[in-house]
């Protein structure tokens, strides 16, 4: 690269495509139209034709950027913003923060040098996640970054839709139903009106505005729910191309029979949803002749691929699980593994961890042995089709000895009595243009029960099989209810004139029989939903404090390591615990599949991690899943709907659609007349005058009132014993309901819409 190039003498009058690539590349500071023009001397009608040059340039694939900075394309900018992907060594990996979907190839893994001042002091610590504007050079060696300045994080609230106002000025509506206030944009850039942005501040002060950084496109095209959540919860889903080459070279390994059980003449079958992406586990049982059973649980034997250390086992660590949307899947292991050679399939030989179990005629698991084995699947099945089977006699006999294997264990599972709580599942079908064909709440079968209690067996065997090892466990812990929240519990229960004793030991059997206690639907939702409030949120550690929900001592993840990187721990634990290491290959791999030392000496810090991720994943499906919902909805505002109330709060009420889901506010200010007064213990809202009462677990018809595909809330109103609305207090007669077109999007609402700017902007 030519540092001196500013002094360089270049010919007058318009250049080539050549000379202006040449230009680019050799330019030490952001080489826009405006340089360019500079630099060759242009003038009047000159600059015009340069400009249409430059935008052919763009279109041939030769450049990217915008008119202000341009560069080479699959090059990088001279000043941009760059995120920290990577710690390796005490040495920053980064890549592009805005990379184009367009461009060629993935983008590039770029070396940060460290910003010293005088005395060589570090000013500058960096951290996986930082986003730093940055002054790039493409070396011999590849491209490294000079860093400018850390930029503040990315928000939820800098995503949103543009809108204009009546003098148009331009505003970003946030699409996060949490964020009520529209920020006003002080450089659109290249965005259009009704396009889906992210937005970054200008300086300190709210009032500064922001600045559109990436424009995403139309936020109601088909698959666009799904984007909006990776984008929002900085989920990552772009593969180096060093873990891609890992992924490649792991995929080439050869079974050895010679180091493995030969399982591939047993009948194992894998029992998953109709709609699965991957396959991780497969399970077999036959009577004992003794009454009881012996059982095969498989499971894909990821850490024969994912060695520890490799930059694939590093980018699984990261992303610590994969995410599940409606419309695709968010990997935690590239494709060529995660849903080809990992995955349990029908026909070919697998490579599995297998627990053996040996179960009485009572369910209790008597003995276990866990060995590295080759599969071959003998038949994917889907739920609703094995239950098909089991309830029409069809069944082979394969199939009829795990469902008797499992009436075993289901005798055991009731014997501890866990925790029993109607926690439905939203299920969205999507047609081949990728748009909505059904919303259903998902039908519990005994085909899932079989499979669920069958993998309980397992992480249960698992979790003890390394316990009588000393070896290292990363356990799955749900801790009992904190006092806090059993007093409030208490204090709710004693609404209905039910008592909850906190000087006992609390199980999950005393909910159980609570909930057993309660005849009256209604208030058994409601107590329901107390219940499941009180629960404490599930995660993972190295010490073990048992499951409280699942009434267990011991329990790990073991039965899904092609999307939990918890399980792929458990397995490299097994692997040393019981010498289950593989031989050495002449692959280009670490030879070693057991625990690493940093995986021994980082296990509380991993674990902190992926149950972060875990959780991140778990918010991210659940705003894509309401999202549709809402979409859903939209054509149907106006309509009646059965509900049940989920939650309740002085300014209104919560409430889901029976049968489908989706949750939506009732305001206080809609439910008449009367003043409703909030009553904290009971949860509910009260009418002053007529007493009329709403609480979590009430069911009523409410009518849908707004269906916001953009934040995917909705919005109800109630109505009286003929469906009309109720008159809310100081309200005129309510109008007619319709549809406002904002941009290029709709949003579905009750009488005259409004401008999404509007519904959260402060008055």
């Amino acid at each position: 690269m030519n540092k001196n190039n500013k002094k360089m003498r270049r010919p007058i009058g318009l250049p080539s495509k050549e000379q202006i690539l040449e230009f680019i590349q050799s330019s030490d500071t952001p080489a826009g139209k405006r340089e360019i023009a500079k630099a060759f001397g242009l003038k009047g009608q000159e600059k015009i034709t340069l400009k249409r040059i430059l935008r052919d340039m763009a279109e041939e694939g030769l450049i990217d950027g915008k008119k202000t900075a341009y560069h080479r394309m699959g090059g990088v900018p001279k000043v941009t913003v760059l995120r920290v992907v990577e710690i390796d060594d005490g040495e920053a990996i980064a890549i592009p923060d805005n990379w184009s979907p367009d461009a060629p190839g993935k983008p590039p893994r770029i070396t940060m040098r460290e910003l010293k001042g005088r005395g060589g002091k570090r000013l500058l610590a960096l951290r996986t996640g930082d986003r730093v504007l940055s002054r790039t050079e493409e070396t011999d060696r590849g491209w490294i970054a000079h860093p400018m300045k850390k930029l503040p994080a990315r928000t939820e609230g800098l995503m949103g839709v543009v809108e204009l106002d009546g003098s148009g000025k331009a505003w970003l509506a946030p699409i996060d139903k949490r964020v009520r206030n529209s920020t006003r944009i002080a450089d659109v850039g290249e965005a259009e009106e009704g396009q889906l942005v992210i937005a970054e501040r200008i300086g300190r002060s709210e009032r500064a505005g922001v600045k559109v950084v990436e424009v995403i496109g139309d936020p109601l095209a088909p698959k666009s729910f799904s984007l909006i959540a990776i984008a929002k919860h900085g989920i990552p889903h772009v593969f180096a191309e060093e873990t891609l080459r890992e992924a490649e070279t792991a995929a080439q390994l050869e079974l050895s029979e010679e180091h493995r059980e030969d399982l591939r003449h047993v009948p194992i079958v894998a029992i998953d949803p109709a709609d699965a992406r991957d396959h991780d586990d497969a399970i077999w049982a036959e009577p004992d002749g003794q009454g009881g059973f012996n059982a095969i649980v498989a499971i894909a034997d990821v850490s024969f691929y994912v060695r520890p250390g490799s930059a694939l086992d590093k980018e699984s660590r990261k992303r610590g699980n994969s995410v599940y949307f409606p419309d695709r899947v968010v990997p935690m292991l590239p494709e060529v593994l995660s849903a080809n050679v990992c995955s349990l399939k029908e026909g070919v030989d697998r490579a599995a961890m297998v627990c053996h179990l040996h179960v009485d005629k009572d369910g209790a698991v008597k003995k276990t042995r866990f060995t590295r084995a080759i599969v071959r699947i003998h038949h994917n099945i889907a739920y609703e089709d094995a239950q098909a089977a089991i309830d029409d006699g069809s069944a082979p006999k394969h199939l009829v000895d795990l469902w008797n294997c499992w009436r075993s264990l289901e005798k055991a599972r009731h014997a501890r009595d866990p925790l029993e709580l109607e926690l439905p599942e939203r299920r969205v079908v999507l047609d081949e243009h990728g748009q909505i064909a059904e919303i259903s709440v998902r039908e519990r079968l005994d085909a899932h029960r079989v499979v669920e209690d069958f993998m309980i067996a397992a992480n249960v065997a698992a979790a003890k099989a390394l316990e009588a090892k000393t070896a290292p466990v990363v356990y799955r812990v749900h801790e009992p209810p904190a006092r806090e929240k059993l007093i409030a519990l208490r204090d709710y229960l004693a609404t209905f004139g039910r008592k909850l004793a906190l000087g006992q030991v609390i199980t999950p059997s005393l909910f159980n029989r609570m909930l057993k206690d309660v005849s009256d639907e209604s208030e058994k939702a409601q107590v329901m939903e107390a219940v499941l409030r009180s629960q404490m949120q599930a995660y993972y550690g190295p010490t073990n404090a048992g499951h409280f929900g699942l009434a267990l001592g011991s329990y790990a993840h073991f039965t899904s390591p092609i999307r939990r990187y918890s399980d792929l721990l458990v397995h490299r634990a097994l692997v040393d615990a019981y010498k289950l290491e593989q031989p050495k290959t002449d692959l280009d791999l670490r030879d070693f599949t057991g625990l690493s030392d940093r995986d021994r000496s980082s296990l509380q810090q991993v674990s902190d991690a992926i149950s972060q991720t875990e959780r991140r994943a778990m918010e991210a499906e659940r705003d894509t899943i309401d999202r549709y919902v809402a979409a859903w909805l939209s054509a149907r505002v106006g309509e009646v709907f059965d509900t049940r109330i989920t939650g309740v709060q002085a300014f209104g009420f919560f409430a889901t659609i029976l049968g489908m889901g989706g949750d939506g506010l009732v305001p206080v200010s809609t439910l008449g007349r009367e003043h409703f007064r909030y009553e904290e213990a009971s949860q509910s809202l009260i009418g002053e005058d007529s007493r009329t009462t709403y609480s979590s677990g009430d069911r009523l018809k409410l009518k849908l009132a707004e269906a916001n595909a953009l934040t995917g809330s909705l919005k109800f109103v109630p109505v009286d014993a003929d469906g009309n609305e109720i008159e809310p207090r100081g309200a005129r007669p309510a109008p007619r309901f319709g549809h406002k077109k904002q941009g290029k999007h709709m949003v579905a609402k009750r009488g005259r819409p409004k401008n999404i700017r509007h519904q959260g902007r402060k008055r």
